[in-house]
């Protein structure tokens, strides 16, 4: 795979809903999300995709205030585009964004922590509460 003709985009109108409910389904923190929360949640969240061949193999959303925070949230790469770079230009595509690049950047997850590292997130356990979702 050609790195250059990974195409990293925010246009909503290039964003396929269907592919997108269709990797967050393989996730473990987004598996029982409906088509319907999907579509709220990207309603009012800046969305990234990362494009292949006209397909998307990518996603994820931001979340921010445009004047302190911004959140990393749904960061998903196709299993076949995985360790292949791709993950490594969406982040970077989100950091380099003149709307975040200043801001205090923030996300959750279990996994692929280096890739964060490489764009100076760093783990931060003592400052960081949650409110979880009440049934």
């Amino acid at each position: 795979m050609n790195l250059n003709e990974c195409l990293i985009s925010k246009d909503k109108n290039l964003l396929q809903i269907d592919r997108i409910c269709e990797l967050l389904k393989m996730t473990y923190w987004a598996s029982k999300r409906d088509k319907e929360t999907i579509l709220k949640s990207m309603e009012n969240s800046v969305c990234y995709g990362a494009y292949y061949d006209d397909v998307q193999v990518g996603f994820a959303r931001v979340i921010t205030d445009y004047a302190t925070n911004f959140y990393i949230c749904d960061v998903i790469i196709d299993e076949k585009f995985q360790r292949k770079g791709v993950g490594k230009k969406l982040i970077k595509e989100i950091c380099d964004d003149n709307s975040s690049k200043s801001l205090l950047g923030l996300l959750i997850t279990e996994d692929a922590h280096k890739l964060y590292e490489k764009f100076g997130f760093e783990k931060d356990s003592t400052s960081f509460m949650c409110k979880k979702r009440s049934e």
